[in-house]
């Protein structure tokens, strides 16, 4: 169990006021991933309009790193080109909070890898049949 004090502030404002909670109508692409290890289950949701993420929602079960990368990468790549989301890393998100402790890390994995998820499953439905 790691103390509440290893957190940095922005992790804890993040856990306790996390933006973008829920779900999105109709959403363009939609990634699910979870830990076995630790249990943390995430979904991301995204809306795209001309290449960019017009909107993203997450719904995360998991401890409270679990629940600050969820939040803090829906900041980082609303209005973004897919491009500069498909780009966001697990190390980028751990930074954006100021830093994450080391049994947490896989937490901005998860994160980073439900955003991957749901723009590959954006990009495989936008695909034209043939």
């Amino acid at each position: 169990m790691v103390e509440a004090s290893a957190y940095t502030d922005k992790v804890m404002e993040h856990f306790f006021n996390p933006r973008n909670v829920g779900e999105i109508e109709d959403p363009d692409g939609v990634g699910r991933v979870g830990n076995p290890v630790c249990g943390d289950v995430m979904k991301m949701e995204i809306k795209v309009k001309d290449g960019r993420i017009a909107d993203i929602k997450f719904m995360t079960f998991g401890c409270g790193a679990a629940i600050a990368t969820s939040s803090i990468v829906t900041e980082m790549v609303k209005g973004k080109t897919l491009e500069e989301a498909m780009a966001v890393d697990n190390r980028q998100v751990a930074s954006a909070l100021g830093g994450l402790p080391p049994a947490k890390l896989h937490c901005s994995n998860l994160a980073a890898d439900a955003l991957h998820k749901a723009i590959e499953d954006y990009r495989s439905r936008a695909k034209p049949a043939g």
